[in-house]
């Protein structure tokens, strides 16, 4: 393997020099600097002249070697000019969901470490992407999902071979379900779980939410953004945001490429949350009596994690966060649909948050704006 596997907290500094996917004092890890100018040179890769190699042209960058792979990656960034902004089509994934960009990542190291369980919990999204990875990769796939999670999403999970425990209740009672369940298979103390110590019969977390090689995953999206406009960075980016997998990426992205000399600036980092389910607007806006948004239902989650690292990515970037109703989404689903973009309800917020933050003139009419389009249409049945 290429890296150490040198993580860190995110809360106390520790350090870890062999796998941990939660640190002793409860707080996610991510992977230490692992690179500067001196690695990967002052100059953009000319491995990115070579398609062929997906997201992982940007191998250099990553903190494992690929290992299984679909050809995900280099999804297209055209022009919507109804929204007077790019949207990146992030809904050409194999899966159908720019989960796969954490999927390869998080099931390339799984291979590399010999785990053979995988286990994670979804709204479905999520849950089909790590599922789909670990079948391809040969490994057994335990995931988590709401009782209420929609029928095509449980479909294209089982169909993979992977075992679909549904739980009723919130998504965090989903989530402390699966955690649980990793902590009783574990070998290992539960504070200390690490995957060099699973065995057969143990359960090495995938999490979306708390896995790190997920997030390095996600940075890839930045790296795509600025490839493709020749290193010139967005004036902002509008992102949907639940556990802040993508947001948090594309800062992490966005950073490595600014700290390297790659680009001149970095992009405004603005959030589209689920009215009910906006923790972050509300910590910075306060609560806004806007009901309860149920059709966004990828990014219906009231207690993100990584949430200090979200505010810290939006103060770094002078982002914001704002909570749209069930309403407001509809009808931008709508006017996508119209436009041609076949995406499911969660895309759909992005874009409806970028036409208020027009309103609230946090948007200025010439900014130059990317907005991914994260979930295919094709999982609404």
């Amino acid at each position: 393997m290429r890296s150490a596997l040198s993580l860190s907290c995110s809360a106390c500094d520790r350090t870890y020099d062999e796998w941990a996917w939660r640190c002793d004092c409860g707080a996610p890890l991510d992977f230490e600097s692992r690179f500067g100018p001196e690695e990967v040179g002052t100059d953009p890769p000319e491995s990115w002249a070579d398609t062929r190699a997906g997201l992982w042209s940007f191998h250099d960058l990553l903190p494992v070697d690929s290992r299984v792979s679909l050809g995900e990656g280099l999804t297209p960034l055209v022009d919507a000019p109804d929204w007077s902004a790019a949207f990146k089509l992030e809904y050409v994934f194999p899966t159908g969901s720019f989960k796969d960009r954490g999927a390869t990542v998080t099931l390339s190291l799984a291979a590399e470490l010999g785990v053979d369980r995988v286990v994670e919990d979804s709204s479905g999204n999520a849950g089909a992407s790590i599922a789909t990875y670990a079948a391809r990769a040969g490994i057994d796939a335990e995931i988590y999902v709401p009782a209420s999670v929609k029928p095509a999403k449980r479909r294209t999970i089982e169909r993979t071979g992977a075992t679909v425990v549904p739980v009723n209740g919130s998504r965090e009672d989903v989530t402390a379900a699966c955690v649980d369940a990793v902590e009783q298979s574990s070998t290992s103390p539960p504070s200390q779980a690490r995957g060099d110590a699973v065995d057969s019969g143990g359960a090495w977390y995938a999490s979306h939410a708390w896995n790190p090689a997920f997030f390095a995953g996600t940075a890839t999206f930045a790296y795509e953004v600025c490839a493709q406009r020749d290193w010139d960075a967005p004036d902002a980016v509008v992102a949907p945001l639940g556990h802040g997998t993508l947001f948090l990426g594309a800062y992490r992205g966005f950073r490595d490429l600014y700290d390297l000399g790659w680009i001149d600036q970095m992009p405004r980092l603005l959030g589209a949350q689920a009215a009910g389910y906006a923790p972050i607007a509300a910590e910075l806006h306060g609560s806004e009596a806007v009901g309860t948004n149920d059709v966004a239902d990828g990014i219906q989650i009231r207690e993100p994690v990584r949430k200090s690292q979200i505010l810290d990515a939006i103060d770094a970037t002078d982002g914001d966060a704002i909570a749209l109703s069930s309403a407001a989404v509809e009808r931008e689903l709508d006017a996508l649909h119209r436009r041609g973009f076949y995406v499911e309800p969660t895309s759909a917020v992005a874009p409806a948050a970028l036409g208020v933050y027009r309103e609230r003139g946090v948007v200025a009419p010439d900014d130059d704006v990317v907005v991914p389009l994260t979930g295919s249409g094709l999982k609404l049945s």
